[in-house]
């Protein structure tokens, strides 16, 4: 919903989902917002009705079949001189109490690590990188936010959570 008040009334925005549950709880949330449109779709197959000036994700190519093809993908749906935007974990860097953070159900928990050069395999100029890691002791909002991620009280132990690695790519201007 940030993004259909950033781009304002003349402005579109596409919020894909292959899950298509998941998909209606946009399209639901985005009804005051005309210009949000809801697509069902992998990943992998991402192919937009027109080009974009940016693509972003977030915690998505941790649960993708290859994190490469989507992101060569993203970088296929911007326009010469776009943008895409890529923010993921490396959920093994995480910790709570000392102890590894886990996430079994993610294909590849440790993406984030890789991000910056699975950017740039994906013709993309890396314009900016970085990594943040909250971190915290006891009740507070770290220990919040990893309730709400995971459902896990860590009660009173130390938590750094995983760092989150954001990548900014840029398609060159001159490519069409």
């Amino acid at each position: 919903m940030a993004l259909a008040e950033t781009v304002g009334r003349d402005g579109r925005v596409y919020a894909v989902d292959s899950d298509p549950a998941a998909r209606d709880v946009v399209a639901a949330a985005a009804a005051a917002h005309s210009q949000v449109l809801a697509i069902t779709q992998a990943g992998e197959d991402l192919l937009l009705p027109e080009p974009v000036d940016l693509a972003f994700c977030r915690f998505l190519l941790l649960h993708v079949l290859d994190p490469a093809v989507v992101l060569a993908r993203m970088a296929s749906a911007v326009r010469p001189g776009g943008w895409v935007v890529a923010q993921e974990p490396i959920t093994s860097a995480g910790r709570v109490g000392g102890s590894p953070l886990s996430m079994p159900g993610a294909r590849h928990p440790d993406v984030g690590a890789l991000l910056p050069a699975l950017v740039r395999d994906a013709g993309l100029e890396v314009v900016d990188a970085w990594a943040e890691a909250p971190a915290g002791a006891g009740p507070g909002p770290v220990a919040d936010y990893l309730a709400s991620l995971t459902g896990v009280d860590p009660g009173d132990d130390p938590v750094v959570l995983a760092p989150l690695v954001t990548v900014v790519g840029r398609r060159a201007a001159g490519r069409g």
